[in-house]
């Protein structure tokens, strides 16, 4: 890969459709627009051209150009957008044309994001609000991903760092008066409240980020129970498809079997998991138990489902909470039940996956849970594993700041920096030069 190369790519999807976009974006652009397009169109509105083979002089097909020259583009150099028939020949023929010319080639993936990025029209987490974005399957992925690529909390981010560059700034001003008497120690307290501010401020954020790392992956609903009570079929009435092998046998599932699902705009995964008893039929059948419990350990919602015709059924192992209870098999005649209906569990849904009594009912109950756990309405500005972590390192460093003597100013403004690249590696945006512009500017001290 070269940086200083034109790149060339299909950014509408494959197959066959109406339209397909071609973007070109690099220094040879307006080159290939003269060859191609026969020149440039004003920029940033649509013209209607024949876009010609500059080698063989054969007319490829008939369509629109815009020109978007830089540095007013999404990538921040001189890029191009062909807006063709989508057919395979038209595209094929297009972009072997472009390939041809000199220091033009194809893209490589995500290699326009990232000249976006270079070019500073994105920070790092606008490129992964606009991955989450790309990946959305249901509404409020889609949601929490724009918010991400929308800017708003690189903004909050941003101040995060501002405030700690004017902290190390107001560090190194009173370094130079650390021997007069009480000058360290005033500038210490004051500086010491306004980094516990921000520490809890950062430690607020942190604590609501785990809802949305988890709608990003996904919310693990687990089902799960004794052998036999019909997991298997409650997870197929759920898929609506048969995702499940389902045998009247105890122990037929011996590995946790995934669906996904779009649960009113959430995404779920809906695991269908080992029945669960002291000791397997055999070895294979012990390990599906073992994962299992490794199962229900990471489950964000517990499902336990109950049958009238398996004795205790109706009784998690200790330590084992269920979130919703569902008596499945509800169906099941009095003389094959072998058990009281009304004296199995309280409160739970009745479900019956031969009739679908109450499947409804149990995605309406589902819905409720995920709703209440994760449907809050204030959106986490931390979405994803790297940004949690620089935010912990950072308050982690904010804390140690805080701890040290008032004597040690130089060494605290050292702690601060580090939290401040810290901040910046959330957008990307880490530049030496601004701390120091930030001291200059604002403490003139004869220096």
């Amino acid at each position: 890969m070269t940086a200083g190369d034109t790149i060339f790519a299909l950014s509408s999807g494959a197959g066959r459709a109406a339209i397909a976009v071609v973007r070109i974006s690099g220094a040879r652009t307006a080159t290939v627009l003269h060859a191609v397009a026969g020149g440039l169109s004003a920029p940033r509105q649509a013209s209607l051209r024949k876009i010609t083979d500059p080698e063989s002089g054969e007319i490829l097909d008939e369509g629109l150009v815009l020109w978007f020259p830089a540095p007013q583009s999404v990538t921040g150099e001189d890029l191009a957008e062909f807006h063709l028939h989508g057919s395979q020949a038209v595209i094929a023929a297009v972009l072997a044309a472009l390939s041809r010319f000199p220091g033009v080639r194809p893209a490589e993936p995500g290699e326009f994001t990232r000249r976006a990025f270079q070019n500073g029209k994105i920070d790092l987490v606008q490129v992964e609000g606009l991955g989450d974005l790309l990946e959305a399957r249901t509404a409020v992925q889609r949601q929490q991903a724009y918010r991400q690529l929308s800017g708003t909390p690189s903004t909050v981010f941003e101040n995060w760092r501002r405030q700690l560059l004017l902290i190390r700034a107001d560090i190194e001003a009173a370094v130079d008066f650390v021997e007069e008497p009480g000058v360290a120690e005033e500038a210490a307290a004051s500086i010491d409240q306004r980094i516990a501010a921000l520490a809890d401020e950062l430690t607020g954020h942190l604590a609501r980020s785990s809802s949305a790392e988890i709608i990003r992956q996904g919310i693990r609903i687990v089902l799960a129970g004794r052998p036999n009570t019909g997991k298997s079929s409650l997870l197929n009435a759920l898929a609506q498809r048969d995702a499940a092998i389902v045998s009247s046998v105890p122990g037929t599932t011996r590995d946790a079997i995934e669906i996904s699902m779009d649960l009113a705009g959430f995404p779920v995964i809906v695991t269908d998991t080992a029945g669960l008893r002291s000791t397997g039929a055999d070895p294979v059948e012990e390990e599906g138990i073992r994962r299992s419990r490794q199962h229900i350990a990471a489950a964000d919602v517990l499902v336990w489902v109950v049958a009238p015709d398996i004795a205790e059924s109706e009784k998690p192992d200790e330590g084992i909470t269920p979130d919703l209870t569902v008596l499945n098999k509800a169906d099941l005649p009095e003389r094959e039940a072998g058990l009281p209906r009304n004296k199995l569990v309280a409160d739970h849904v009745r479900t019956s996956t031969v009739s679908y009594i109450g499947i409804t009912e149990l995605l309406v109950s589902l819905t409720k849970l995920v709703r209440e756990r994760f449907g809050s309405v204030e959106s986490p500005l931390l979405v994803s594993a790297r940004q949690k972590r620089a935010v912990e390192i950072s308050i982690r460093l904010l804390n140690e700041a805080q701890a040290l003597p008032a004597v040690a100013l130089e060494v605290k403004a050292e702690v601060i920096r580090q939290a401040c690249d810290g901040i910046g590696r959330l957008t990307g945006r880490v530049d030496v030069e601004e701390w120091l512009g930030a001291i200059f500017s604002r403490f003139c001290i004869g220096k």
